[in-house]
This record gives C-alpha cells, structure tokens and sequence, in this order.
C-alpha cells in the first residue's frame, strides 16, 4: 500500500507568516504552493519551491480566487473567462520560480472556497479545467471525491486524484464540514493518524454525525495554517510507516 502526504505551505505574505514550511518539508512527498491570490509573494514563492525541490518534495500549483484579505476563504462568483485567466496568470507565476529551483510545477489543487465551489459550480469547474489544459494538458489535479471538478477533468483528458484531508471533518456525504461549524477541525494527531491509515487502507471512517463513510484517496492533506500541523503531520507519516504503508508522491508517476 501507498498513498501521498500533502500540505499547503507557502502561504506567508511579506513580513507576516503562517505555518512552519521547513518542518513540514521534511515530513510530507507533496507541497501545495500558495501562487500569490490567496497567500504567498514572489520572494516566499522563491523560497518555497527552492526549498521543496532541495528536498525532492513534488511542487504543485495551489490556486485560488484572488481574494488575499479573506484567505481565499470566500467565494466570488468571477465570470468562467476571468477565472481561467486568474488560474493561468497563477500557475505562471509558480512554474517561473519551480524553473529556476531546477523542478517543474508537478499538479494542480485549487485551494479554498475554489476548492469547495468546484465541487458542484459547474461552470467555475470547467473554467480551471480549462486554465489547466491550456497551460499543460499532462498535468494531474487533485480534487475531492465525486467532486464536479473532477469529473470535468476526466472527461477532458486530464489525469484525475482524489484527496482525503487529515485534519478536517466531513458530512455523511463526504463533503468537509464548513469551518465555521463546531468541530470541523480536528486537533488530536493520534486520533488524525489512526483515521489517515483507515484511509489509506480503504477502510470506512466516521462522519461529523457518527456515519460510516468511504473516503477513497491517492492523497492525504494536513494543512499547514492549523494548530499543530508538524506534529500532526508527522504522527500522519509515522503511524502510516509503522503500519507498512509507503508514502510517496502521487505526481511521481509522470516524472
């Protein structure tokens, strides 16, 4: 058995930061990189994919709507032709500094209130997809499961992974639980292992109400801005080794 360990990282903005991005490069195979529209500026941009390809971590293009004061944590209804160019601009940014650090942007995950839209916004789905194809039609996304982004990009000839989250809650129809709800988040990292290696195995986990559900995942996400992501993270990966789990890059097959 296998599966990907990610994290969203990169997401400082000049003298503010957020997130430990060395400690949690050194534990996950896959860095969701902030492109400057929710986090991230060019010097952080710089150093992250410097640091993640030092590391032979896979760099992959984390967009977003361009809403830098929310987080790009709020939905904005951009007309389709607008988003694709905004995601566009966006994986340009991150491939120029991936270039210079010797690597290449490796995958696309949308980040946010994109991230959740896509999972039923029809039109704002096809727009990334679009933005995606456009810019390298080998490139893979990582969505969630039965999400509308992507059945699009299957349709449309792209390479299609689905993404479990670590630290997040989900609803008995395998949506996450909005941030604003109690208990959305999880915080106890053996609690988060045992129920990443259930994941990992195919095994049902339980929803926000008590339901079995079943998450099917490629990859595993902890993100980088919650309380206590390192040890989070690396009780992840070490419970996931200690069970003879492999954790690899999911990118690392289009090498």
């Amino acid at each position: 058995m296998r599966i990907d360990l990610n994290s969203d990282l990169g997401e400082h903005f000049g003298r503010w930061e957020l997130g430990d991005d060395r400690a949690l490069l050194s534990i996950v195979t896959s860095a969701n990189v902030a492109c400057g529209f929710h986090a991230g500026d060019p010097s952080v941009l710089r150093r992250t994919t410097e640091e993640a390809a030092g590391l032979g971590v896979a760099v992959g293009a984390h967009v977003s709507y361009r809403d830098l004061a929310g987080f790009g944590r709020r939905f904005v209804d951009v007309p389709p032709t607008e988003l694709t160019n905004e995601v566009l601009y966006q994986l340009g940014a991150l491939a120029a500094f991936t270039r210079l650090a010797g690597d290449r942007v490796r995958y696309v995950k949308p980040h946010g209130a994109l991230y959740n839209a896509i999972v039923h916004h029809q039109d704002q789905a096809e727009a990334v997809v679009t933005a995606v194809r456009e810019f390298d039609p080998d490139l893979p996304v990582l969505g969630l499961p039965g999400s509308r982004f992507l059945e699009v990009a299957e349709k449309a000839g792209l390479r299609t992974h689905r993404e479990a989250f670590a630290d997040r809650a989900y609803t008995p129809e395998g949506t996450l639980v909005p941030r604003h709800e109690p208990g959305a988040v999880l915080h106890d990292p053996e609690a988060i292992a045992e129920r990443c290696v259930r994941i990992a195995r195919g095994e049902p986990i339980s929803a926000v109400d008590g339901t079995e559900i079943l998450v099917e995942a490629e990859s595993l996400c902890v993100h980088g801005d919650s309380p206590g992501a390192v040890d989070i993270a690396r009780s992840v990966a070490d419970r996931l080794r200690a069970e003879g789990i492999e954790i690899t890059p999911f990118a690392e097959k289009y090498v």
